[in-house]
């Protein structure tokens, strides 16, 4: 039990999340008064799930997981998937971006508003923010990040470094996995831009670079990639083998989240669009095919609709 109930750590993003948490809880008692019970309801369901994508989050940086990470490399992927995947997912699905809104009061919120959306000042924010939100952009730079801080000279400047640790690496993973799920889960008032093609290819394509990340720490190499996990005292596992379990990791629990997003795309799609044909069509790229009764009807020699200038028989 030592390593679960020892070197708990307090970190100044406790702080962060803990004002978070208020200004969101004050923004939702704002949004109550004037909405009806079943709204209220909902925004309750998910502020849920934006409060335990807190709590993941804060368990990767003040839990035993990062005093470990230090020690055990398959420790620290088990961080970089909590901060890059769950996390983000659960902050997102959360939607907390109304009720923080509403926490300032409406004088301040209003101007604020104004200048973000009306002003010509804020001209080149709104460009830059619309780049940022972009789903290419977002895809990319998640796939990025994960590829650049696993390349050794880059992980080991991190573990090195604190301030590269925490601010670039942690931040680079926290920033762009909730751009990334953004174009995978409606987040009111953000809905996401492409459809269950795109969704499903950014899963499948980051899903096989992780695959591929894990097949070359462990199958295609035979020795440990990174110099900070060699010689530390008191750790009796090889380096090689903690890289090989690492790899594991990130190989088998990529599936844990691939595997469900897929399917709720997919679901999200068959519920959006009934008939399964037009999904199937939409995900294969393909335009979809006459319905059964406009085929019927062209069999029996009858017009399939009424145009303009044609007389109906």
């Amino acid at each position: 039990m030592n390593y679960l109930d020892a070197h708990w750590s307090f970190d100044p993003m406790l702080l962060a999340v803990a004002l978070t948490v208020a200004a969101h809880e004050v923004g939702l008692a704002r949004l109550r008064v004037h909405s009806a019970p079943s709204r209220t309801r909902r925004r309750r369901r998910n502020a849920l799930a934006f409060y335990a994508g807190l709590i993941v989050l804060m368990l990767a940086i003040v839990s035993p997981i990062d005093y470990w990470a230090s020690d055990y490399f398959f420790v620290h992927m088990l961080e970089h998937l909590l901060l890059a995947f769950f996390a983000p997912m659960l902050i997102v699905a959360g939607a907390p971006w109304v009720p923080l809104m509403f926490a300032l009061p409406v004088g301040a919120r209003r101007t604020l508003g104004r200048f973000l959306f009306l002003s010509r000042r804020a001209e080149a924010l709104r460009v830059v923010g619309r780049f940022i939100r972009s789903p290419w952009f977002a895809v990319v730079s998640f796939n990025l990040a994960m590829l650049v801080w696993h390349v050794p000279s880059w992980f080991d400047l991190a573990e090195r470094s604190a301030a590269v640790h925490v601010w670039l690496m942690h931040g680079s993973f926290i920033v762009t996995g909730v751009l990334f799920w953004l174009q995978i889960i409606p987040s009111h008032p953000m809905k996401p831009a492409r459809g269950p093609v795109f969704q499903v290819s950014a899963i499948v394509v980051t899903n096989v670079l992780m695959t591929v990340l894990a097949i070359s720490m462990s199958i295609l190499t035979t020795v440990s990639w990174y110099s900070v996990y060699a010689g530390l005292p008191g750790v009796t596992l090889a380096p090689f083998a903690d890289q090989q379990i690492g790899a594991a990791i990130l190989w088998v629990c990529g599936d844990f989240w691939a595997l469900p997003a897929i399917y709720v795309v997919i679901r999200r799609a068959l519920d959006a669009e009934a008939p399964l044909g037009s999904v199937l069509d939409r995900l294969m790229g393909r335009s979809a095919g006459p319905s059964i009764e406009s085929f019927r009807r062209n069999q029996e020699g009858e017009p399939s609709e009424h145009r303009p200038g044609t007389s109906a028989p």
